[in-house]
C-alpha cells in the first residue's frame, strides 16, 4: 500500500510538471500579447498628449503617417510607407516615366547613398556616381532624416534647380552639384552593335524591359544580316538599380533553356517560391558577357547571378550592390501603400547575395582618367601617326593583291575603333574582347 501511494504521488507530481510545461508557452504568449496591448495603449497616450499639449497645433493624419513610416523604417532600409501621392508616383514609375533627378537611393549611416544614376537623366549628366553620399539638399542637412523625407527634399517642379552636396570616395572635400529637375522618361533597354557584338544596355527593370530587349535585339540582328553574323552579346547591367522581380525572371529566361532562375524564401517555409526557365534561347546559344558594377542592384543581381550559376555567361566588372531582399507593395486604405520586405532571394546555386553582392568572374575596374593623362595620350598618338608609308621614296609592298590590302586596312580600322572604345568605356571594350576570344577558340566538342 505504501508503494502504491508513492507511485500515485509520483504520478501527481509528474502531472503537475507536465501541466506546467504545457502551460508555460501559453502563459508566455499571453504575456507577450498583454505587453503589445500595453505598448499600443502607450502609443495612444503619447498621441493624445502631443495632440493636446504640443506647442503648435498638429495635423493628426501627418502625425500618424510619420509614426507608421518610422515603424517601417526601423525594420530595414527598403521597407517604407507610401502616402497616396507616393503610391501613385510609384505606379507611374514602374510604367517607365516619372519626375525627378534620375537617381536610385538608399540610406547608410544616416546619409542618402546613391545606388546608381539612371542613364540620360539630369543626375547622370551632372556627373553623379554610384556610391556617392548626399549630405545636404539646398544647404539643408539630410542627416537624421528618414529616407522618404530626404527624397521629398529632392522633389520639386520640373525645370527647377536643386543643389546637392556630395561626398565621394577619393575626393578630399565635399562638393556641390547643381541639377535641373526634369521629367524622367526611362528607356528600359538601349541596343547597338560594336563590330559583330550586340550590346544590350538594360537601365531598369520595368514593364517595358523584356519587350524592349527582344525587339532591340532582333533589330540589331537584322542590321547585321542574321544570327550567323553575331559573335555574341554583352548584357550591360551597370548602374541598373533593379525593379520588378517578374522582369528579372523574364530577362534571365530569355537566355536560359532550363533550370532554376531564382528562389525566394520568406519567414514561413511554405511561402517560398522557385522560378524556372522555359525552353528557348533568344540568342541561340551565342556567348554572353554580363557587365556589372557597384550600382547593379536587386533585379540586376538576380539576372547576373542566374546566368553566372548556370555558366551561361561570363560576369565582368566589379562587385554588385548586394541587395538580396524582395519587397512586396501592399495596398492600404485611402489609396496609400506599404512597401514591406517579405523575402530573401537566392541564386540557382542557393547563395544569397544580401550585403555580399555578385562577385564578377573577371574583376575589371573602370579607370578614372585625369585631364593630364588625356593630353599625354593625344601627344603620344600624334607622335605615332607617321609610319614607313609616309616616308618619301619608300618601297612598295608587292606581295599583296589589292583585295588583300583592302582587307588589311578594314581590319586595322576595326582595331582602331576598338582602341577608341577602350578610352570611352574600358569595361565594355574588355567584355567585347572576351567575346572575340571565345569565338576564336570555337565551340566546345
Amino acid at each position: 500500500m505504501k508503494k502504491f501511494a508513492m507511485a500515485a504521488l509520483g504520478g501527481t507530481l509528474a502531472g503537475i510538471v507536465a501541466t506546467t510545461y504545457v502551460a508555460a508557452p501559453l502563459l508566455a504568449q499571453e504575456a507577450r500579447e498583454t505587453n503589445v496591448y500595453e505598448q499600443l495603449d502607450l502609443f495612444g497616450d503619447i498621441f493624445e498628449r502631443i495632440r493636446a499639449q504640443y506647442v503648435e497645433e498638429v495635423d493628426e493624419k501627418e502625425l500618424i503617417e510619420a509614426a507608421i513610416g518610422g515603424m517601417l523604417q526601423s525594420l530595414d532600409p527598403h521597407s517604407s510607407y507610401l502616402s497616396p501621392d507616393d503610391a501613385a508616383k510609384m505606379r507611374v514609375q514602374t510604367r517607365g516615366e516619372f519626375g525627378g533627378l534620375g537617381i536610385e537611393v538608399t540610406q547608410e549611416d544616416g546619409f542618402v547613398k546613391v545606388v546608381s544614376p539612371i542613364d540620360g537623366t539630369p543626375a547622370d549628366e551632372a556627373g553623379i556616381e554610384a556610391g556617392d553620399f548626399i549630405t545636404h539638399v539646398d544647404g539643408e542637412s539630410v542627416l537624421g532624416l528618414a529616407l522618404d523625407g530626404a527624397v521629398e527634399l529632392m522633389r520639386g517642379p520640373v525645370g527647377s534647380e536643386i543643389v546637392i552636396t556630395v561626398v565621394r570616395e577619393g575626393e578630399e572635400e565635399p562638393f556641390d552639384v547643381t541639377i535641373i529637375r526634369d521629367t524622367i522618361k526611362l528607356t528600359a533597354v538601349r541596343t547597338r552593335t560594336e563590330g559583330s557584338t550586340v550590346v544590350l544596355r538594360v537601365t531598369t527593370f520595368n514593364e517595358q524591359t523584356t519587350p524592349n530587349l527582344v525587339a532591340g535585339f532582333e533589330k540589331q540582328v537584322e542590321e547585321l544580316g542574321g544570327m550567323d553574323n553575331v559573335n555574341g552579346v554583352v548584357l550591360d547591367l551597370r548602374n541598373n538599380p533593379g525593379g520588378l522581380l517578374t522582369q528579372a525572371i523574364s530577362v534571365s529566361d530569355a537566355f536560359l533553356e532550363s533550370g532554376e532562375i531564382v528562389s525566394t524564401r520568406g519567414r514561413n517555409p511554405e511561402d517560398g517560391e522557385r522560378f524556372n526557365a522555359t525552353p528557348g534561347d533568344l540568342i541561340e546559344g551565342k556567348p554572353i558577357v554580363v557587365l556589372i558594377n557597384g550600382g547593379s542592384a536587386s533585379a540586376s543581381e538576380i539576372v547576373a547571378g542566374a546566368l553566372q550559376d548556370h555558366r551561361r555567361a561570363i560576369v565582368v566588372g566589379t562587385k554588385s550592390f548586394g541587395k538580396g531582399s524582395v519587397q512586396t507593395v501592399m495596398p492600404l486604405r485611402s489609396d496609400g501603400a506599404m512597401r514591406l520586405t517579405t523575402a530573401r532571394y537566392y541564386t540557382p546555386s542557393g547563395r544569397s547575395i544580401q550585403a555580399l553582392g555578385v562577385s564578377p568572374d573577371i574583376v575589371v575596374e573602370q579607370p578614372r582618367r585625369s585631364p593630364e593623362a588625356e593630353e599625354e595620350d593625344e601627344a603620344t598618338a600624334a607622335r605615332r601617326q607617321r609610319s614607313e608609308a609616309d616616308l618619301r621614296g619608300r618601297l612598295n609592298n608587292d606581295s599583296l593583291s589589292e583585295d588583300e590590302v583592302r582587307q588589311i586596312e578594314a581590319d586595322r580600322e576595326k582595331a582602331e575603333k576598338a582602341a577608341e572604345l577602350r578610352k570611352q568605356d574600358y569595361q565594355l571594350a574588355y567584355a567585347i574582347d572576351i567575346l572575340k576570344g571565345l569565338v576564336a577558340l570555337g565551340p566546345k566538342n
